[in-house]
């Protein structure tokens, strides 16, 4: 019988990760962007409208439309859930893996194809976009698509890959703009430029695959047409004659490098080398070993080319690091699409530290995932269980069934870079499924908004009845009622809201609301806190009641 450890059995990982990702599927979203984009989305398939795209109702000029597309075509297949919103995300992170073992393949080998995909998916960041959804998960999936086709193209010449890497590129744009386009320009053309394989760049082909691109961003660019350059009267931040296709084609990205509209928010110029260390968890040592390796290889042959060694995945990415960090508006999901790239380094820098027999750096790396992996494991189940106490008695079974698997991968003997694999993916699996089952489903019940929604589906209150104080968004409310919750100022209040109808507000406008002469006979009030971005003082059960915050659901009379 076939060890489900033995040599090329990776399916007890696949298992594993595929649980994780499983759980993280029943998730309730989370504000404020997950929840914020998942109704959006919901307001393109409720309206039938692919064309327009509102925060809140009102016009959004920001991300472009592929994310908000795709989830709203989910929803007319599946319903509105947040398990429908999640779909795309799950199909183009399956895509991303896949990519993942077929560009391993392509330059290392099929050891490396194989677990390429699982040191992708193990990733603490590609986890977290699966249920914390935003754009990040489709964007990925598209870009590494489009790098392995236009690899192969590269070294294939065959028109197909070009037009499909065109086509995935296009995708990717649709989804965040020319950050994607960036990373896949600058890898590749590191890539041609070391390996001397310019000729694919020069063809007339090239030409064929910008017409293809040009087509794949058509849709979106025509839709940003339709809603801003078709309605100059429209005010955007204040300014009319507002021009959607100069956006999304030139101001979208570059805005940001410059912070105009955003604010500089980090003028840290390692903001991304060093936010690579939790995001890429539980790889993050190997790759910097990888890029030092790399590195040294190129000092030592004076970066001449050698057969066999590519700096796509090293070089270029490096690359891309020090340009994004020059950007004076950063957020840490940017190194996303740069994770499956990684993941293919990883891949080959272990298969050849086996092929080299370079035990020693082997156990070293191994003997660095015990123990950081053993810390953070410790540190979360501490936490959460400090935090929320002890979960079910079955959940505590499963708890141990995946700790007694643990202790079999350690004690089991196999190769040492196999067993670097098996014990990474094994803790990151039992910290992510610890997660999703017991710390994620306890902090969600803080969302005021998710609680007001059950409360209007088990009092049988008609949700045309209810209406949002205009200031904070309440998108929980909003998705789980499945409708965009008319926001009214204060004072319109009396005048619109009429007696036996409901209104949602939070404590900091209570005050004000009482002041404004509007009583209620009936109220249900929840505690409140942006689980998004917990705190020591929230987590902690003895000082959690003092950060919290109240939100009201009242009748008005």
């Amino acid at each position: 019988m076939k060890s489900i450890t033995s040599k090329d059995n990776y399916n007890l990982l696949y298992f594993l990760l595929a649980a994780v990702y499983l759980v993280g599927l029943f998730i309730p979203l989370m504000e404020n962007d997950s929840a914020q984009h998942a109704t959006m989305a919901m307001q393109i398939y409720l309206d039938n409208d692919f064309l327009h795209l509102f925060k809140g109702g009102i016009p959004y000029l920001d991300k472009p439309h592929m994310h908000f597309w795709l989830s709203a075509i989910s929803f007319k297949i599946f319903g509105v859930s947040h398990i429908a919103y999640r779909l795309p995300a799950i199909l183009f992170t399956g895509i991303g893996a896949y990519s993942c073992y077929k560009l391993a393949k392509e330059f290392y080998g099929q050891q490396a194809a194989q677990i390429a995909p699982l040191i992708f998916l193990s990733s603490y960041a590609i986890i977290l976009a699966n249920h914390d959804v935003r754009t990040d998960a489709v964007l990925t999936g598209a870009s590494i698509w489009s790098v392995w086709q236009l690899v192969r193209y590269i070294h294939t010449s065959q028109l197909k890959y070009l037009v499909v890497g065109a086509f995935a590129a296009a995708i990717a744009f649709s989804c965040k703009g020319h950050l994607s386009v960036f990373i896949t320009g600058v890898v590749l053309l590191a890539y041609m430029a070391y390996a001397r394989k310019w000729s694919a760049f020069f063809s007339w082909k090239s030409l064929l695959g910008l017409v293809v691109f040009g087509l794949g961003i058509l849709p979106v660019v025509y839709a940003y047409y339709v809603q801003y350059d078709l309605h100059p009267e429209l005010v955007i931040e204040g300014q009319t004659n507002v021009s959607g296709v100069k956006f999304i084609l030139w101001d979208q990205n570059f805005n940001r490098l410059t912070a105009k509209g955003f604010g500089e928010n980090n003028p840290d110029y390692l903001f991304f080398f060093h936010n690579l260390l939790w995001a890429f968890i539980p790889w993050s040592f190997i790759v910097y070993l990888a890029f030092f390796d790399r590195i040294k290889l190129l000092v030592k042959n004076k970066l001449k080319y050698v057969k066999g060694l590519e700096i796509l995945t090293s070089i270029g990415v490096i690359i891309v690091l020090f340009v994004i960090s020059t950007s004076k508006f950063k957020l840490p999901h940017y190194l996303n699409s740069l994770l499956p790239i990684l993941s293919v380094l990883v891949a080959g820098f272990l298969i050849n530290l086996k092929d080299r027999n370079s035990l020693k750096t082997l156990k070293v790396i191994l003997i660095v995932q015990y123990v950081s992996l053993t810390l953070i494991a410790g540190g979360v189940l501490y936490l959460t269980f400090w935090a929320f106490g002890l979960p079910s008695p079955i959940l505590l079974g499963v708890y141990g069934i995946l700790i007694v698997v643990l202790v079999f991968i350690i004690k089991e003997k196999m190769e040492l870079w196999r067993k670097v694999i098996f014990v990474s993916v094994s803790y990151v699996a039992i910290i992510n499924f610890c997660l999703s089952t017991h710390y994620y489903p306890n902090i969600m019940p803080f969302q005021a908004g998710i609680q007001a929604a059950e409360v209007i589906k088990e009092e049988g209150i008609p949700k045309e009845d209810v209406f949002l104080l205009f200031g904070k968004y309440s998108w929980s409310l909003d998705f789980y009622t499945e409708r965009n919750t008319p926001r009214i100022p204060l004072e319109e209040v009396s005048a619109t809201v009429k007696p036996g109808q409901w209104l949602f507000f939070y404590e900091e406008d209570l005050e004000a609301v009482e002041n404004a002469g509007i009583k209620w006979n009936k109220k249900f009030h929840f505690k409140h806190f942006r689980v998004s971005k917990p705190k020591l003082n929230f987590l902690n059960p003895e000082t959690r009641a003092s950060v919290l915050e109240s939100a009201y659901l009242v009748q008005t009379k």
